[in-house]
């Protein structure tokens, strides 16, 4: 059985995910909550897997909650915490669980975070990771010998930045990627539909993997210039920050600004992928504004 996410990029039809953060604690309430308000409205929802390096509920046991809840859940997997061996159980432990799509990550470095004491591990990045996903949906069990009690069947995606200063160092490794087993790429924040258009057309078209272009909403001027200041590869535009910044209402702004990007993206790339840190309720008002109503197709 093909995900839902799997089936509308296969298909070529407009696609749309969003993202939701784990709590830092033990319930699940808020969370769940914030992906009910994303119901009907999105194919999928990603959940985060230790983002920025500090601690927060797996994205695995979310992902699962979420199944239940009636929502379809994108397991962000981020190779920075766990060995081959924890990963490689994640794996099949998701799919027995019925959760079908993985996006693969390498994960930010641990001084990013707020536990600069914990040890990374790093034993797989990406690549391999999506190479692992590939075997496993063979069956292939990591000794080189068949599964015995039988493969996976996930719909594994990759990351990219098409903000990279080197595009020729950003084909290499999505030409890796693809090779070893991606099946859609999930952009991180895009400020500037012109960069957008080429990295679809120069890249991605070409190795002929769908894109989900991120939009992040911005909430005042101070929040776009930490961003620029502290994420890598992050370069919004002088020009939306002053709309911010001369806005009577930033988090207004900021959701048209969202909307705007979502429309124009969805003329440039197959869909798009929704992130609102810690204000994901704003979503479906970003929905709202780029005329976006999946209940309608």
């Amino acid at each position: 059985m093909r995900s839902a996410l799997q089936r509308s990029l296969e298909a070529g039809a407009v696609t749309v995910t969003a993202e939701i953060m784990p709590p830092r604690g033990a319930n699940p309430g808020h969370a769940i909550a914030m992906a009910n308000t994303l119901k009907n409205r999105v194919h999928a929802i990603n959940v985060t897997d230790g983002s920025r390096a500090v601690m927060r509920m797996s994205s695995l046991a979310l992902c699962s909650l979420l199944l239940r809840e009636g929502h379809e859940p994108v397991l962000q997997m981020a190779c920075r915490d766990r060995n081959r061996i924890a990963l490689q159980a994640d794996l099949l432990g998701a799919n027995a669980l019925g959760i079908k799509n993985v996006l693969c990550l390498t994960g930010d470095p641990v001084r990013a975070g707020d536990q600069p004491l914990a040890r990374p591990v790093h034993d797989y990045e990406s690549v391999k990771l999506l190479k692992q996903i590939k075997e496993l949906n063979n069956s292939k069990d990591p000794l080189g010998t068949l599964l015995p009690d039988g493969g996976t069947n996930l719909f594994a995606g990759a990351a990219a930045d098409p903000n990279c200063k080197s595009l020729k160092s950003l084909r290499n490794r999505l030409e890796r990627k693809r090779e070893a087993g991606a099946q859609f790429l999930q952009t991180q924040m895009v400020m500037d539909a012109v960069v957008l258009e080429k990295f679809c057309k120069e890249i991605a078209t070409p190795l002929q993997l769908p894109v989900l272009a991120g939009v992040f909403l911005l909430k005042s001027a101070k929040n776009a210039q930490f961003i620029n200041k502290v994420v890598p590869g992050a370069c919004i535009p002088q020009t939306i920050i002053s709309r911010l910044g001369n806005s009577k209402d930033p988090i207004a702004e900021g959701i048209q600004i969202a909307a705007e990007q979502t429309k124009q993206f969805l003329n440039i790339s197959q869909g798009v992928h929704l992130m609102a840190i810690k204000a994901e309720q704003k979503i479906p008002a970003i929905l709202d504004q780029a005329n976006i109503n999946l209940q309608q197709k």
